[in-house]
Formats: C-alpha cells, structure tokens, sequence
C-alpha cells in the first residue's frame, strides 16, 4: 500500500532544483543548477503516483528501484532511499546527473503522460547519492573472500570501472589499464564539469582504489604490452575501452587550421579544469576564448562543445544540424541549457566548405530538408538547392560522434574478431570475445551509447566473467 505521502502530483506542481542564471553560470565551469533542499526532495518524490507498471523502472537500463526510493525518499528515511537506489547502479549520483531522464525514467513516467508533468527522477536521485556522501553512509566498495584468480580490465571507463567493482566484490585481484593519466575515462575527460564536476568522479574511483583495485594509468595495449601479454598475466581478460575513433566531415578544407574533433576539445578543456599544463590550450588551438566558434552536430557532444565555447569566452557559437530541432539525437534539455547561455542553433544545415587562409575563416553551409524516412523511421536529411550562405568562423568542432578504433591492429591481437562496424564481437549470452578469457562490454560492443548503459553492461559482463572463472578454477583443480 502506497504511504499517505505519495500521490501528490494533482496538488503538488513539477519543480526542478532551481539553475543558476545564464550569465553566472557562462563564468564558470561548475553545475548549472544546485542540489534540492530537503524539503523539496521529499515533495517533488511525493508527486509519484507508485503505478502498478513502474514505466521508469522498465525503461531504465539498471532497472532501478524507482518508485520504491521516492516513496522513501518523501517519508524522510532517506538512508534506505539510498541504499536501494545503490543497489541497482555503482554509480547513482552520476546518472542523476548526466543521464538523459527525458528520454528514459521521466520521459516514461506515468504522470507525464496525463499531463502533470514527470517526476523529477534524475535531481532526486542526485540529492540522495549526495546527501549520503556528505553523511558518510556511502560504505567502502566490498571485497569477497580471496579467490587468487586475477582480471585484466581494458579501459577505466563506466563500463570498466563498474565491472572491476563486482569482480573484487566477487574476491579477483582486479588491475585496471587505461591510457590516460586519470580513471574515469569520458567521464573524466569527455563530460564538461558544468554537467558533472570532477570530484564526483574522483571519489568512486579513489573508493575503487582503496577497494585494492590496481589502476596502471598512462598504459596503452599495444605500446606498452600486447593483450597476448596481459592474457598471460591474468585469468580474464575485459575489453571495455569505448569508442575514441571521431568520424570525420568530408567536404574541402576539413584539415585546415582551426578545424578541430571535439574530443581533443573537450579533453583539453576538462585538463585545464584539473590545473594541468595542455600545450595546444595555451596557444590558443583548442581555446575558443575571442573566437566565431561553429560546432557540427547534434549529439549531447555537440552540446558539451557549444556549452564550453560559451565558457571560454568565444565572441559567439553556432550549432549546425542537418536536421531540425524534433528529430536531433541529443537532449532537448541540453539545447534548452544552451540557447539560455547565448548559443545559436542552424537547424537543417550541413557544411559544404570550409575556406581557410592559414587558418579557417568561414563555413559554406547547404541548407537540407527532411525527406523520407530511412530505415529507423527518421527522416533523411537531403539537400534543398534553394539555400546556401556563408557563416564567419575561426574555429571548428566536428561533433558527429565515434566510431571504434581497430582495437585487432592496435593491440596486436588480430585473431581478436570484429563486426562489420568495427565493434568487438561477442557471443552475447557469454560476453565473450573470439577469443577463450577475453570479454568485452561497454561502447565497444554496442557503439557509441549512454553512461547508463555502460554500467549494466559492466554489471552484466563481471557476472559471466565470475561464472567462467569459477569454472576454470574448478577445472584447474580436477587437472592438478
């Protein structure tokens, strides 16, 4: 039975932690909005109606316990909100944050569809993950009885990090391998902090490491050791690198000067944020500080690049889109947040050149139009020969997404079989690669996707590797 609390959302209207405003938030790179005071926590969490079809829940790719923590939240015992909420996701605080609730928990919320606007599932879950920190209720990771088996993680990114917190839970030694020199991987250096600021990434990974986790930062397979290598000096073997790869725009003048991916943008952003030393920052080739910046895409990467343009001080942002503003993939929250902070969206627009002396000076652009859809229902987008017209730019971000990068040639592995996008093959029940020991899990099997799906896959794939190991020790044992 529902608790008295619950059911609020006819009384109660929808709110949000309140954002700060456009030109304070421009200055800096911290969050945009603040945590929910308790008060409103437990008022907006009161507005669930605790439907007997948890859609939330369903749609989410954690299956998280939604319903069940709001109603707890709204009672004031906000411990076991916590607990619950921590049940299902290593990471909670994290996907309150980053995930896109309007495409997933909210955007499948009962009450939404009757019109009273979604529960606000994503600031609530943030304010319980935060408020368990801050009173020390977040435990250390657990670590079972010894198992002497060992596991070799590729890739310190969501879909690692989560798999190398069961797997030590399971009693493995755990060694985690990345070749950046922080953990976290996009997390770290893809996000920029106004969505998600660094300390909240640095203290899981501090806990995994206290957990006795090993992280062998600055390594790359392939340079510094070849996956037969580290096959042999582990067990099992995970392959969670993600997909680094940044597709590519192919009209004339695309590797001129100025001309710039977005990841190598917002890496050096985020390592300007930790304090280091980024060369190509200082000399102003990837700040946009004075710039016409003109961002290509319409992805939430693309966001992150228009966002952190605005903060860099560009002299204005431009966003092209060869699609309109219903059928871009990114969130609408996200292009919501940006037009706020001054950004400019060309809808139904893809560059035809880009026009360079030493450095790019401005973008020919081709107006598009949707014409039928394709094989997912989207529209194509397709030339319209009645527009084109020029846009000033001394800076550009491709922002088209990722692609994987050929992870056989690279890690010297080419008995390592891949699909026909590049993709890590697996057997999909097992998890496991072409090769015996060696899994895979994260983007690098399914394609560049969401943070949310990184950790069930990370939790999906620990739980076969467990299993197989627990076999091949039982093996070893009958052989001796």
């Amino acid at each position: 039975m529902a608790s008295d609390r619950m059911l609020q959302f006819v009384e109660r209207d929808q709110q949000y932690p309140g954002k700060r405003s456009p030109e304070e938030r421009a200055r800096d790179f911290r969050e945009i909005a603040e945590r929910y005071a308790a008060p409103d926590a437990d008022a907006q969490a009161a507005r669930c109606s605790q439907c007997g079809v948890p859609y939330c829940a369903v749609h989410c790719p954690l299956h998280n316990h939604i319903p069940d923590w709001l109603r707890l939240t709204a009672e004031g015992r906000l411990r076991e909100a916590y607990e619950l909420s921590n049940a299902t996701s290593t990471m909670p605080e994290i996907c309150g944050r980053i995930c896109p609730q309007d495409r997933l928990c909210e955007g499948n919320c009962v009450i939404e569809f009757s019109g009273h606007g979604a529960v606000t599932i994503g600031s609530v879950e943030k304010y319980i993950t935060d408020t368990a920190w801050a009173e020390g209720w977040v435990e250390p990771a657990r670590v079972g009885p010894a198992t002497g088996q060992s596991v070799g993680i590729v890739g310190a990114g969501p879909a690692g990090l989560t798999a190398a917190e069961h797997l030590r839970a399971a009693g493995h030694e755990v060694h985690v391998y990345d070749r950046h020199d922080r953990a976290g991987g996009l997390l770290t250096y893809g996000i920029p902090g106004f969505k998600l600021e660094k300390d909240v990434v640095m203290r899981r990974i501090e806990r995994l490491v206290e957990a006795g986790i090993h992280f062998h930062l600055g390594f790359e397979v392939g340079r510094d050791a070849t996956l037969d290598v580290l096959r042999r000096r582990h067990d099992a073997m995970l392959i969670a690198t993600g997909v680094y790869k940044a597709r590519e725009i192919a009209v004339p003048g695309n590797e001129a000067e100025g001309v710039i991916a977005a990841l190598d943008y917002l890496i050096a952003s985020n390592r300007k944020g930790f304090g280091d030393a980024v060369p190509a920052f200082d000399d102003g080739r990837l700040d946009a500080k004075g710039r016409h910046v003109v961002v290509v895409g319409g992805g939430d990467t693309a966001m992150d690049c228009v966002r952190t343009a605005v903060r860099q001080g560009a002299k204005s942002v431009k966003c092209l889109y060869r699609r309109d503003r219903d059928n871009m993939p990114g969130s609408q929250r996200e292009v919501a947040n940006a037009e706020e902070e001054g950004v400019e969206f060309v809808w139904l627009s893809a560059p035809e050149r880009f026009t360079a002396d030493k450095r790019v000076k401005q973008v020919a652009v081709a107006g598009m139009r949707l014409g039928a859809p394709d094989a997912s229902g989207r529209h194509s987008p397709e030339a319209d020969p009645g527009r084109s017209f020029d846009l000033p730019a001394d800076m550009v971000i491709k922002a088209l997404g990722f692609d994987p990068e050929d992870l056989p040639q690279l890690f010297g592995a080419p008995e390592l079989s891949v699909t026909r996008w590049g993709t890590l093959r697996v057997d999909h029940q097992t998890m496991m690669t072409s090769l015996p020991g060696v899994f895979a899990a994260g983007d690098i099997v399914r394609g560049a996707s969401l943070v949310v799906w990184g950790i069930r896959d990370g939790t999906d794939v620990a739980d076969q590797m467990s299993k197989w190991l627990k076999a091949k020790a039982k093996d070893e044992r009958k052989a001796a």
